[in-house]
């Protein structure tokens, strides 16, 4: 009895294929090969579980469409009408037209990025950023790396690696993605001490904590979670003094990055960077790419010593930023030193949206999409482990059900358009905010909803 298997074509046969063989103006001649042997691996698994050998035009068929896929960027942009502004799954904030420019500026050709002009000589990456980073905070020195996480394993790997850090219970939180705080002070070296419990700690607890093996006390912003009720944590002015009487260092882990005052939104208070140098604490740590509206990148300001300290540790060349974050990040710094946040920058724009304006949107899209759309009120989130449960009122576009399209179809739909469109379901309806969607996307949206719904 003949193996099936023998009936598979062999990949010079399939490489030579008329259909084939133009995917060599598209593709290197290796990878074309490579596409095909994965393909043919395929079929032997489907045989050796009982298949039949599929013919030669389907297996044809697959390779294009294997070799297709490969050849499209899986990372797309999508049209976020989620209401969720720093949403972490469709990249966090997204960049002022001026940090794009500056990106492309300094990808484009050669850049001064590790180059001093005026010396002719080697320079600093991070010279592009510190006085911009202390002229918008008040802190006496800055750095950058690449995540927040990575600033927080610095600072803790560079001033407290085999000593105590004194941390809250009830701020030793899980982050997105399943890490964990402990798990990251853990890896720097640093030997956790919990304090209190998880939603009553006080500074007493601090106190009676310390040891001569103690090294720092730390602050960690719940940042996608909050506590109600029954609560008690230390103002940082406490925890700082309290520190400093013992000789210790205070860390300060502000995750969100946030530079403005919430309150005028109708917003709760988010801890902001200025009050955190402010009332002294040693180091702050926060993240670019949440409320400050920039690249991804872990801020840190604070005493000079202790950034000169960081600077010159080894783990910060494996966290350095790349040229194109480092020119966004600089571009985003510059917004907040001419004092045109709330215009510039993408996250504050929506944030201050004022809802006259949203509502227009809103009956504009409802109009250009017909019955079922309808406007309604709703509530967009800040999102991205910023101000958590904290929202605004905002109007959506409401869709139910229609023509026996499910409104878990029509979300797909959307998402799989030729311009995907993300929404959020809630009450077995498909609701669109227009505070997260750039005006000048109003049409395209508009159009891939009429499309998503079979006009």
């Amino acid at each position: 009895m003949t193996s099936p298997f023998r009936n598979l074509p062999s990949v010079s046969r399939l490489l030579a294929h008329r259909r084939i063989r133009p995917l060599a103006s598209r593709m290197a001649s290796d990878s074309v090969a490579e596409v095909i042997r994965q393909q043919l691996e395929e079929a032997r698994r489907a045989i050796a579980a009982g298949h039949e050998c599929p013919p030669t035009e389907t297996l044809v068929e697959s390779v294009l469409a294997r070799a297709e896929l490969l050849l499209q960027p899986t990372l797309r942009p999508v049209i976020n009408a989620t209401g969720v502004i720093i949403h972490t799954n469709l990249g966090r904030a997204p960049l002022s037209p001026e940090a794009i420019a500056a990106m492309e500026a300094a990808s484009r050709g050669y850049s001064n990025l590790e180059f001093d002009l005026p010396e002719g000589e080697r320079g600093d990456r991070l010279a592009h950023l510190e006085a911009l980073l202390c002229q918008i905070t008040g802190a006496e020195a800055a750095m950058a790396v690449n995540n927040n996480a990575g600033a927080a394993h610095l600072a803790l790997t560079a001033l407290a690696k085999e000593r105590e850090v004194i941390i809250s219970r009830g701020q030793a939180v899980e982050i997105g993605g399943g890490f964990r705080i402990p798990e990251v002070m853990r890896q720097s070296g640093a030997r956790l001490v919990e304090v209190g419990t998880t939603n009553r700690t006080y500074l007493s607890d601090y106190q009676q904590a310390i040891t001569d093996d103690t090294a720092a006390l730390m602050r960690v912003h719940a940042s996608n979670f909050r506590i109600i009720g029954f609560v008690e944590s230390p103002p940082v002015e406490d925890l700082a003094r309290l520190a400093h009487e013992h000789g210790l260092l205070l860390l300060d882990d502000l995750g969100s990055g946030c530079l403005i005052d919430t309150n005028q939104f109708g917003l709760a208070a988010e801890p902001t960077v200025q009050e955190s140098v402010a009332a002294n604490a040693d180091l702050t740590m926060f993240s670019g790419d949440k409320l400050l509206g920039g690249p991804q990148a872990g801020i840190i300001v604070g005493r000079q010593e202790l950034v000169a300290h960081l600077r010159r540790h080894p783990l910060t060349r494996a966290l350095r930023m790349d040229k194109g974050s480092v020119a966004a990040l600089a571009a985003t710094a510059i917004h907040y030193v001419r004092d045109e946040a709330l215009e510039k920058i993408p996250v504050w724009r929506m944030i201050s949206m004022p809802l006259t304006t949203i509502e227009r949107r809103a009956r504009r899209w409802a109009r250009a999409i017909g019955a079922p759309a309808r406007s309604v009120h709703g509530r967009s989130m800040v999102g991205g482990g910023s101000l958590p449960e904290e929202g605004l009122p905002t109007r959506v576009i409401a869709i139910p059900a229609h023509d026996g399209r499910s409104v878990t179809e029509l979300a797909q739909r959307l998402r799989l358009g030729q311009q995907p469109v993300i929404g959020r379901i809630e009450h077995d309806q498909l609701l669109l905010d227009p505070r997260t969607v750039a005006p000048e996307d109003d049409t395209t949206l508009v159009e891939a909803v009429t499309a998503a719904l079979g006009r």
